[in-house]
């Protein structure tokens, strides 16, 4: 990636654009009384305690740990990992799993593929139809200029579209959906129409398949899971019926949930394909719908992993007994999945247990709150999906646990 780009993020001055940071406060100040740059704010070894609220707080250790975990166990498969980079749209942390042996880093949208060229991504894996001409120029511009690029199709009018607008040679990946999914051709025989239509462009390259088992299910139980196989199964036979036009074609599936599945059905074909994960939200994981769905949280084949970012509200309000309300809402939250979780809260004796049943734009209710929670005090929050966290945050602070200093700051691009 470029070295110079992302040593530039560290130059952004603290000011009013990023929540959670005091600009005012006397300690941040630079120099001519502006504020302070992220690495003059960071050489001050500030204290996470000290940071306004409401504030998410990524773990240094937790990273690290999830890191290195999902790295070694894809290793021991023999699987190639292109995480996808919407889980944080933050460069500083792609940076991190292209060094932790990822292939390149997946997007949604030829936007965030922007994000990722800016920062020097060498291979970007664009997991989405690309109907824009002007989008899908650009994209073959860059593959032009050396970045490896993937696009989908899934349709003979999408491979069209492609070929028409691409003014360069450039990768596709035929996509296998299923019924009542997002995209994806809805069967085989369609699937086959598009790998033809793909190959006779003279400026498109049949270069592997693609599938999300996501859009299968959503459950974790003996049918869901096998129905995610059965998926699998066919995007396997849809690989194994194609003649492509790179020596190692991909095969590419695999969100945070089922990644088990993946390894176990398209796994076997690594002699033959890279076989491409693109689970992007393990490296945060989380305190509710990843700490339920992944496959080690249900006893399948994957790593333990721990979860990375938690935020810090305080309380604004007593109004009832038993109900506190917290200065973050939606605007600060994830609230899609799951709405966020009191992390070492203890209730009074007899009293319900604190949990958090609802949130508007800027509060959040705990109900159960313990009598000697006052009005000032902070609370810890887990959080559910990484996806809608990192994107209503700027910049996110990286905290040791140990010392509870703040020693790196996460920038994000939404």
């Amino acid at each position: 990636m470029d070295e110079t780009r992302l040593r530039d993020l560290y130059d952004d001055v603290l000011d009013w654009r990023f929540k959670g940071m005091p600009p005012t406060h006397p300690s941040l100040q630079g120099p001519a009384s502006r504020g302070p740059t992220v690495a003059e704010w960071l050489a001050t070894g500030p204290l996470a305690a000290e940071l306004e609220t409401p504030v998410v707080l990524l773990s240094a250790q937790a990273l690290d740990h999830n890191l290195e975990a999902m790295a070694a166990w894809c290793a021991a498969r023999g699987l190639a990992l292109a995480p996808h980079g919407k889980a944080t749209m933050a460069p500083q942390l792609w940076q991190r799993q292209l060094g932790a042996g990822a292939v390149g880093i997946t997007v949604a949208n030829p936007f965030q593929a922007g994000v990722a060229h800016h920062f020097g991504v060498p291979r970007i894996l664009i997991a989405n139809q690309v109907a824009d001409p002007a989008a899908v120029a650009r994209c073959s511009l860059w593959a032009r200029e050396g970045t490896r690029i993937g696009l989908f199709s899934d349709s003979t009018q999408s491979t069209d579209l492609l070929s028409r607008a691409a003014t360069a040679p450039i990768d596709v990946l035929v996509e296998l959906g299923t019924p009542g999914g997002r995209a994806g051709a809805r069967t085989r025989a369609a699937a086959l129409e598009v790998a033809a239509a793909i190959e006779a462009a003279p400026n498109l390259r049949l270069a592997g398949v693609a599938g999300y088992e996501g859009a299968v299910t959503a459950g974790t139980d003996a049918a869901a899971l096998a129905a995610v196989d059965d998926y699998l199964g066919e995007l396997a036979a849809l690989f194994g019926a194609l003649d492509f036009a790179t020596d190692r074609p991909v095969v590419t599936a695999g969100g945070s949930a089922y990644f088990d599945r993946v390894a176990a059905v398209l796994g076997p074909l690594a002699d033959r394909a890279e076989v491409v994960l693109r689970s992007g939200s393990y490296l945060v994981h989380d305190h509710g719908c990843y700490a339920r769905w992944t496959p080690a949280a249900r006893g399948g084949d994957g790593p333990e992993l721990r979860p990375a970012l938690q935020a810090r509200s305080r309380v604004l309000s007593r109004p009832e007994p038993g109900l506190a309300i917290l200065d973050a809402g939606r605007r600060d939250l994830p609230f899609d999945q799951d709405l966020p979780i009191p992390l070492g809260l203890e209730g009074d004796p007899g009293a319900e247990p604190a949990h958090c049943p609802q949130i508007s734009d800027q509060h959040l209710f705990l109900k159960g709150a313990p009598g000697h929670l006052a009005v000032g005090d902070t609370v810890a929050l887990g959080l559910s999906h990484p996806c809608t966290s990192f994107d209503k945050w700027r910049l996110i602070p990286v905290v040791d646990e140990e010392t509870g200093r703040v020693v790196d700051a996460i920038r994000t691009f939404f």
